[in-house]
């Protein structure tokens, strides 16, 4: 029994050997053209440029058109718009117990945002509109910053014209430096100094391990380097902006507070007390805790509140108005402009920004001199001229892409260029699939860092995408449409008594849209704007 059992086994095993079996499976070979086509897609301009010109220099069969193209009516004179057309609201003057604080000069404006403080559970950023009361504002406030280099057309004048014309933050160190007079060991500690600073005028690294990366193992040195770094130090802060080479955000502002030039018992009693709270941590300011704030000082808190203003208008991060005004330049991909003077059904025409495709051909001569030719030597050459016309043509490909997409965006998303957010619909990648036939994927990466001009800014082509919240009338309202609503209860609310995320989800009921308090806040906290604590008056 066992004797055949075993048989048998071995005669199933050598039919399994003997067996043929046929497997069938599916996959995706990607061409050296389709590859390269979608690299194409999802470059943005400046990376496409940079493609361009690494393929120039590669290929001696691609050249540039000279020949200048017709040139669209709408040019690029709202390439820098922003993003979103909103009015700043100046800098207001701080308070004080008489009602002014005309006596106390501050050399810094504010500008529009704050830089970043480890531990702070609230930050000062707001939404970005500075709105927290009528006699104060916040952290880094829409005031635009000091520039030395304003010119009587700085008005009209273009982003990067004023590039051109800004001076770095580094370069402008320097040249005060030359004045001071110093020993050769401290002007250079001085200058290793200025070169370690961030681009908003931080010193981020300790003197001791700047020293330390100097001195290597020798002791002695460390501490002969780093007593040099701590006298250029006291010589680095007292250089304009006032407030470069702080360590952290609470010495730059007790910089700038020592910088003040208070008149007056009141006006150098409340600077003296914003000195004191900056010593204090830095998320007590953030939430405005005055209590706490006035036992730890040793002050009213009605000065506490006073110092609190005064500290809202110093500026948290000197190097911001050196910051290089070019690399935020956003130039559009695709120009929508109203064409027509229908105001009952005004109509759109999107274009591709002429300004921004390149002029590519093959060159015609190196292409000639390959025909005829046979063997082996010319077959590398061959190979490198048919590189160059499928350059050319996932070129075109790929803004006749960006065209479509564009186009089906505009279509959907026509009331918004009529009306602005408050009148964009729901949209999702998908739909712009399924309507021009492409992939999820294609859409994704046509929408990513493109940007197209409307007449109200340049928009990301991904900003048009959006979720949809249920209405009373069973329609959806766009996740846009309903952070446009916030932003304008908020807007409008009262100092005094700003309105809670449970009352802007009430509003928002009462114009038809379910928003829970939750999704409230949520986009609210998107927009960037402070909770009801931090955005009542003092």
């Amino acid at each position: 029994m066992s004797a055949a059992s075993t048989s048998a086994n071995t005669s199933e095993c050598d039919v399994m050997k003997q067996g043929l079996s046929l497997r069938v499976s599916q996959h995706l070979a990607l061409t050296p053209q389709l590859q390269q086509s979608i690299r194409l897609l999802q470059l943005s301009t400046l990376e496409l440029s940079q493609e361009i010109e690494q393929m120039l220099d590669e290929n001696p069969f691609l050249d540039k058109d000279f020949e200048e193209a017709p040139r669209e009516e709408f040019g690029l004179d709202k390439a820098d718009a922003p993003t979103r057309d909103e009015e700043l609201e100046p800098v207001r003057e701080v308070p004080s117990m008489d009602g002014g604080m005309s006596e106390i000069t501050v050399d810094n404006t504010a500008s529009d945002t704050e830089p970043s403080v480890d531990g702070v559970a609230e930050s000062w950023d707001g939404d970005g509109s500075v709105e927290f009361s009528a006699d104060d504002s916040e952290w880094g406030g829409d005031a635009p910053a000091s520039n030395n280099n304003n010119t009587a057309d700085s008005d009209t004048a273009d982003a990067t014209e004023l590039a051109r014309m800004q001076e770095s933050l580094t370069s402008f160190l320097h040249r005060q430096a030359l004045s001071l007079r110093m020993s050769e060991t401290d002007t250079a500690a001085l200058r290793y100094l200025i070169e370690n600073l961030n681009d908003d005028g931080y010193l981020e690294d300790t003197l001791r391990s700047l020293a330390e990366g100097l001195g290597g193992d020798d002791e002695e040195q460390i501490e002969e380097l780093e007593h040099r770094f701590q006298v250029a130090l006291s010589l680095l802060q007292s250089l304009e902006p006032v407030g470069v080479g702080a360590r952290h955000l609470a010495e730059c502002l007790t910089l700038q507070l020592k910088g003040l030039t208070p008149k007056g018992e009141e006006a150098l009693q409340v600077r003296d007390t914003a000195i004191q709270m900056c010593k204090q941590p830095m998320e007590m300011l953030a939430k405005r805790d005055f209590k706490r704030l006035a036992v730890l000082v040793g002050d009213s808190e009605a000065n506490v509140k006073v110092a609190i203003a005064l500290i809202a208008r110093l500026e948290p991060k000197p190097g911001r108005r050196f910051a290089d005004v070019e690399r935020h330049v956003v130039v559009p991909d695709v120009l929508v402009t109203r064409v027509g003077k229908s105001t009952t059904a005004p109509k759109f025409k999107v274009t591709l920004n002429a300004d921004v495709m390149p002029r590519l051909r093959v060159h015609d001569i190196y292409a000639n001199a390959l025909k005829g030719g046979k063997g082996n030597n010319h077959a590398g050459l061959q190979q490198r001229l048919q590189e160059a016309r499928w350059f050319i043509k996932n070129i075109q490909q790929r803004f006749d892409t960006i065209l479509r997409v564009s186009n089906a965006i505009a279509e959907r998303q026509k009331n918004f260029f009529i009306h602005g957010e408050l009148a964009m619909r729901p949209m999702v990648l998908r739909e712009i699939a399924e309507e021009l036939g492409l992939h999820e994927s294609t859409i994704s990466r046509v929408t990513t860092n493109k940007y197209m001009s409307t007449p109200f800014g340049t928009f990301e082509l991904k900003y048009f995408f959006g979720s949809g919240l249920e209405t009373e009338s069973g329609n959806n309202a766009s996740s846009t449409a309903v952070r446009a609503l916030i932003k304008q209860f908020v807007a409008s609310e009262s100092p005094k008594k700003p309105l809670s995320d449970n009352q802007l989800s009430e509003m928002l009921k009462e114009q038809g849209i379910e928003c829970a308090r939750r999704t409230v806040a949520k986009y609210r906290e998107a927009l960037r704007i402070a909770p009801t604590t931090l955005r009542k008056a003092l």
